[in-house]
């Protein structure tokens, strides 16, 4: 969300390789982009924290007109762990404080030093002969509490959460000093998820949308078959000519006029640009319920499966 609360469109980090990420940052924030999505586990916030003072220094906004993002992994769940993870990455992004801090997803797994490696990734022992994850019995209770110190110690500004379910949330509110002020999701097309969205909003917070366009992320990680790209819809492709934008266009409009911020991802100037061509235009009520009518429940970011296809681990989060 921009820092008054409103839709907007972000620039997501997650697989951005490292020797574009700096030039991809600077050309974002120089495109008109407020709102930065990285974390720990995307690896390259070395080089988010150099395209970020770079464009600090050439005066292409000041700091406070920036909603940056980051996030806990899931080796820095213990308490003792929640603070010196921050400070690992503000010292990357070379900033002083987070806009706001989510825990990535509701899995604690064992600790990793720094020094060992980081980021961590998922795997305990990567060398192993047969390696898997490490979980590690920690509460989100615990792990939220640390989180709210940060706050406190005006750290990070909002604290908040992704990859959370209807009941992580109830719980969450119920014990909860320092309330949740952003969840971040997986939502799209087929997979609008708008009961979980309503109940975060009934909650007053904000919703964040990753991977907006579905499959078009997951189809290289063999997470997705490219028949299931959203964008090839026929009524996506009618709503596109109508209004003289492009597909991607059509369906981040629809993201955006659910009430949600979007997390875009691309590296090439002339899609940044069209990213942020959103606001000159409107789909009717009709557009917006026969594009949600698309809904199939698909999840393509799913630890329930890629844990236990990549890491040999079956751990689900999600009914």
């Amino acid at each position: 969300m921009s820092k008054k609360g409103q839709a907007s469109i972000g620039l997501g980090l997650w697989k951005i390789a490292n020797e574009q990420c700096a030039e991809t940052v600077y050309s974002a924030i120089k495109a008109g982009y407020r709102h930065l999505d990285s974390a720990c586990d995307y690896g390259n916030e070395v080089e988010v924290g150099q395209g970020i003072t770079r464009a600090l220094t050439d005066g292409l906004c000041s700091r406070e007109e920036l909603t940056v993002t980051s996030k806990l992994w899931n080796t820095y769940h213990s308490p003792e762990h929640v603070k010196p993870a921050l400070e690992k990455i503000l010292s990357d992004l070379k900033l002083d404080y987070l806009d706001s801090f989510l825990i990535h997803f509701p899995i604690a797994q064992a600790f990793v030093p720094f020094e060992e490696r980081y980021p961590p990734e998922w795997l305990y022992d990567p060398e192993a002969d047969n390696p898997t994850m490490k979980l590690s019995h920690i509460p989100l209770a615990d792990t939220w509490g640390a989180m709210e110190k940060l706050v406190d110690q005006g750290l990070v500004k909002r604290i908040g959460i992704c990859n959370y379910n209807s009941g992580l949330l109830h719980d969450l509110m119920s014990y909860s000093t320092i309330k949740p002020a952003e969840l971040q999701i997986e939502s799209h097309p087929y997979l609008t998820q708008e009961p979980l969205i309503r109940l975060a909003k009934s909650y007053g917070m904000t919703v964040t949308a990753f991977s907006p366009f579905g499959a078009l992320s997951y189809i290289e990680l063999d997470m997705a078959d490219a028949d299931e790209s959203v964008l090839t819809q026929s009524l996506i492709a009618e709503a596109a000519g109508k209004y003289n934008k492009t597909p991607a266009q059509i369906v981040l409009r629809w993201g955006i006029q659910r009430g949600c911020s979007v997390i875009t991802k691309t590296t090439k100037p002339e899609r940044l640009q069209e990213n942020l061509q959103l606001f000159d235009f409107a789909l009717t009520d009709a557009e917006m319920t026969a594009i949600s009518a698309l809904n199939k429940n698909r999840r393509f970011n799913d630890p329930g499966v890629f844990c236990e296809s990549a890491f040999n681990t079956f751990y689900p989060i999600y009914d």
